[in-house]
């Protein structure tokens, strides 16, 4: 049986573990929260090190990618150098094309007509080509990077400006402290309501759930959701703020959607190849055989 386990910074809250049946494999697939323990982080990998087949990296991005151009954070590498014998990925291999493949299903196959749809992704360098995919569709962006993860209340509406100003504070942004970046631990299960009018406004959220769920507001009217890893308890927390659907671009499984880091550990297994010799069209050609859909939800029925 294969095993993958991702290592997250994030709540223990959010455990899952289940067996299944994957392309003719049978795979364990665990996510085991830290609670933004970096030490106890650093000695679980340490830990299972070559005694599974891959690491997912939860709750921090090892790369962030803008106008095709890749930043390290600096804090994840303490985590994937500790990987020595097991591949470790963060998801970002598939952030660029699972996630721009769903937009395109959600739109070609009628899940939701987004041409002209007003949608916000709180954070976009955290995913570049779901914003590209939405931008080529004909949505109308509203882009809060800096809003939401710098506190500098300057909305962007195109990606030709988010490629501009991110390049410019990228090499600064990745250098910092992640946790001033993004929850960890406890801080995942604060809400924030933050400058909520662009919430309000918008008729899709879309992008991290922990980003969107960070700074929800009590009530909203309707909006969609369009996210990755949820749980069961987040369905309810949605449904009780007024969200009316939920989009996932991985499907459930065993009960919850997995983040992309795990979707991509998964890929990585199959393949068994090395990272650095895995391309894009290995992922897109994978995510074909797998017949990957979306996942959604209608919180009227949940």
């Amino acid at each position: 049986m294969k095993h993958i386990v991702s290592v997250s910074l994030g709540s223990s809250k959010r455990d899952h573990a289940f067996e299944t049946d994957f392309m003719g494999e049978k795979f364990r697939i665990e996510r085991i929260g830290t609670d933004g323990d970096w030490d106890k982080a650093i000695n679980l990998i340490r830990k299972l090190d070559g005694r599974v087949d891959a690491f997912g990296m939860g709750g921090i991005d090892l790369y962030i990618y803008i106008a095709g151009k890749r930043y390290m954070i600096k804090d994840a590498q303490r985590l994937s150098r500790e990987a020595r014998k097991t591949p470790m990925v963060d998801g970002s291999g598939l952030k660029n094309t699972l996630e721009r493949k769903c937009i395109m299903d959600v739109q070609h196959e009628g899940i939701l007509d987004l041409k002209g749809k007003k949608v916000l992704m709180v954070c976009a360098v955290d995913r570049f080509g779901m914003a590209e995919a939405f931008a080529e569709i004909g949505a109308e962006l509203t882009l809060g990077d800096f809003v939401y993860t710098l506190g500098v209340p300057i909305p962007m509406h195109s990606l030709k400006t988010l490629k501009i100003l991110g390049s410019m504070v990228a090499p600064f942004i990745v250098r910092m402290p992640f946790d001033k970046l993004y929850p960890t631990g406890s801080q995942q299960d604060v809400i924030i309501p933050k400058h909520s009018k662009y919430y309000y406004e918008a008729d899709v959220l879309a992008g991290d759930f922990l980003y969107i769920r960070r700074y929800l507001p009590e009530k909203l009217n309707g909006q969609i959701i369009i996210t990755n890893t949820t749980t069961s308890d987040d369905m309810k927390l949605l449904k009780q703020r007024g969200i009316s659907k939920v989009i996932t671009t991985t499907p459930d499984m065993g009960g919850r959607s997995f983040g992309t880091n795990v979707i991509e550990a998964l890929i990585v297994t199959l393949i068994g190849r090395p990272i650095e010799q895995i391309k894009p069209e290995d992922y897109y050609s994978m995510l074909k055989e797998m017949d990957m859909r979306p996942g959604v939800v209608d919180l009227k029925e949940y």
